[in-house]
């Protein structure tokens, strides 16, 4: 069918560039940990300034089209590839942590004075973090479910 095939294309690149995304931002991120609380919060403010427009137009590309793959299964009554439902569940818990933990800190700091961030400004950069990367671990994991079902629908060992 060639709405499942342009699916599981289009997930499987939105979600490789999600990841990809997302570990870019780890890395920026635990680059900062030496940081003062000043540049931590500055770099924090261009990181906020787009950078959530860039998240959104790749994490929900990805969930649509792994759905879709998940939903054209299930109505043709095959067989529901184990591998987009995990990936669609992965990338569901992804969003759910985004909205539930990251976004809500993004907000507060958004707030946050450049010059004097609030005395607690490291307890919230961990809390951000560590959720960060929780979520890039399962953006990861669903890209590689993605990638070893191509993989293994082209034919290969």
């Amino acid at each position: 069918m060639y709405l499942s095939r342009i699916a599981r294309i289009s997930g499987l690149l939105f979600a490789g560039l999600f990841a990809g995304f997302l570990i870019t931002v780890l890395v920026l991120e635990l680059s900062l940990r030496r940081s003062g609380a000043s540049v931590y919060t500055q770099v924090r403010m261009v990181e906020l300034d787009a950078l959530d427009k860039l998240a959104a137009a790749t994490l929900i590309p990805a969930l649509i089209a792994t759905l879709t793959v998940v939903v054209l299964a299930f109505r043709s009554k095959a067989r529901i590839p184990r591998s987009h439902l995990t990936a669609l569940v992965l990338l569901t818990l992804v969003l759910v942590m985004t909205i539930t933990i990251n976004m809500p800190i993004n907000a507060d700091q958004l707030t946050w004075d450049i010059e004097t961030p609030p005395a607690g400004w490291m307890t919230v950069r961990d809390h951000w973090q560590i959720a960060h990367t929780l979520r890039t671990v399962a953006a990861v994991v669903a890209f590689g479910c993605l990638a070893t079902a191509a993989h293994l629908r082209a034919g290969g060992s």
